[in-house]
């Protein structure tokens, strides 16, 4: 690693037509590398992992309120400010029986 010597940031390496130069935000270039060795790799070892989600997980609390499709007494809520900041928040409901999701205006 090689530092501008104007500002003392990190010099990054950088071709200029076919010649390799090290330059630094600030506007300093230099093609004086000296003894550095400037080594750029790609490895292909990493694998891409895509974890497979089966279930959504919520961590939404569960309350006393019947589902208005199969009449069950729990489902999780929430709520989310959906229209202007000076009316009441939208509050959702999803039945912990049957996944049904509904909505509730104040």
């Amino acid at each position: 690693m090689l530092f501008c010597p104007k500002c003392g940031s990190l010099m990054k390496p950088c071709l200029e037509g076919k010649k390799r130069i090290l330059v630094c935000g600030c506007g300093y270039k230099t093609s004086k590398i000296g003894e550095t060795t400037l080594k750029e790799t790609i490895s292909k070892e990493s694998k891409l992992h895509i974890d497979v989600v089966e279930e959504e997980k919520t961590a939404h609390p569960l309350v006393d309120k019947e589902c208005p499709k199969c009449g069950y007494k729990k489902a999780y809520f929430w709520e989310i400010q959906t229209r202007a900041a000076d009316e009441p928040a939208t509050q959702f409901f999803k039945c912990k029986k049957c996944k049904h999701t509904w909505r509730h205006y104040d």
